[in-house]
């Protein structure tokens, strides 16, 4: 009986040691580190600056602000639009591609050419998951 003690705890040994000693699998992409040039990322436009922004169309007419942007999975910009209301309250939230704004060189106006707000109404209201 002692025998068949000492075989089982040399198999837990055993496969403790080798649990312990197994390394993790490698990853299967190494990371490529890429020089970014920061002083032109540093010109560009912040979205913690921009959220909050009035949107309006190409005849200046205000038909929203800019509520948040958000990356969707296939990395591509989206804008959310908050199109109506008083202060937040009955506002209809939108999407629109981020690229169909326009942003002048401060920032501080963007601009959705061809968009009114009761067309903005039209679309899909916007609820974040």
């Amino acid at each position: 009986m002692k025998s068949f003690r000492n075989i089982l705890a040399a198999a837990g040994l055993s496969a403790a040691v080798l649990a312990v000693q197994t390394p993790w699998p490698a990853l299967s992409q190494a990371v490529t580190l890429v020089v970014v040039d920061v002083k032109a990322v540093a010109a560009g436009y912040r979205a913690s600056k921009l959220t909050g922004t009035s949107v309006v169309n190409d005849k200046n007419e205000k038909i929203g602000s800019l509520d948040d942007i958000i990356i969707g999975r296939d990395k591509v910009l989206f804008a959310v639009l908050e199109v109506g209301g008083f202060l937040g309250i009955g506002a209809h939230m939108v999407v629109v591609p981020f690229n169909d704004l326009q942003l002048d060189e401060t920032g501080k106006k963007i601009t959705l050419p061809g968009a009114s707000k009761d067309e903005l109404k039209k679309l899909p209201e916007f609820k974040y998951g």
